[in-house]
């Protein structure tokens, strides 16, 4: 790809990809994931050598289809201005696992001050049924991802799991899509806001038992559910901000 893909001549795909980036971003703000501008959602664009990510300046709570970015896959090719710094952790990613096509990463507060923990994530709720004995701590920094070491090592931390806590920093969370890569970032903020509370309550707590773990993880996250979760998600967005409605609806005119 070159530099700067004309953003004008991007194919349907990707045009209706740049919407669900800007749309998963706004879902993220609903859900507490919110720190300055901080944080991106991306989506890798099938067939193509370049992804859609959030732009550098915008938060969540304000991002738009406009301000959502092409990056290239390949470190190597420059990347626009408003490509965020930590862009290398997406491109690590994507290189590491092919089944991917979506990746967050946020600073929501109970996922990080539970990576700062050394707790493994139990059964506690449905979520935590989602993520048990399926992710891991990077712990190698807990600065910003700037370049493309740090990344692998990000990415290796991640292994084939569906998200990784970064040490005192946040969380990764991937998918099979931008969807379902967003619809996990909130369940895995749930699941540690919920053990976090658990592990308060004098006596312990109980846990799921394996089989319902096995069970949950088949129908409560199961495609059809994640779907509708991400749907559920959406019309959240366009409650609050009914502008959104109309992302999506107009293509913008090619220059010629």
């Amino acid at each position: 790809m070159t530099a700067r893909l004309d953003e004008a001549r991007l194919p349907p795909v990707a045009l209706g990809l740049r919407v669900q980036v800007a749309l998963a971003s706004r879902s993220l703000s609903l859900g507490g994931h919110d720190d300055f501008n901080q944080g991106q959602v991306s989506a890798r664009v099938p067939g193509a050598d370049y992804m859609l990510i959030k732009g550098a300046l915008k938060g969540f709570d304000e991002c738009t289809p406009e301000d959502v970015v092409v990056a290239p896959l390949d470190p190597d090719v420059p990347a626009p201005p408003l490509a965020p710094p930590e862009l290398p952790l997406h491109q690590a990613v994507y290189a590491a696992r092919p089944d991917v096509n979506g990746v967050v990463h946020s600073h929501a507060p109970h996922t990080l001050v539970f990576g700062a923990t050394d707790l493994p994530l139990r059964p506690v709720s449905h979520e935590g049924a989602y993520f048990e004995q399926r992710i891991g701590r990077f712990t190698m920094t807990s600065n910003t991802i700037l370049d493309m070491v740090t990344a692998r090592g990000v990415a290796d931390a991640l292994g084939a799991d569906p998200a990784v806590l970064l040490r005192n920093h946040g969380g990764v969370v991937v998918g099979r899509s931008v969807r379902h890569a967003t619809v996990h970032a909130h369940t895995l903020e749930r699941a540690c806001r919920l053990q976090l509370m658990a592990e308060q309550v004098p006596g312990g707590y109980h846990t799921s038992t394996p089989a319902d773990v096995l069970a949950k993880r088949e129908f409560i996250y199961g495609d059809l559910a994640v779907r509708s979760y991400w749907d559920h998600c959406v019309g959240r967005v366009r409650r609050t901000w009914p502008d959104t409605a109309e992302w999506g609806r107009r293509r913008p005119s090619a220059t010629p």
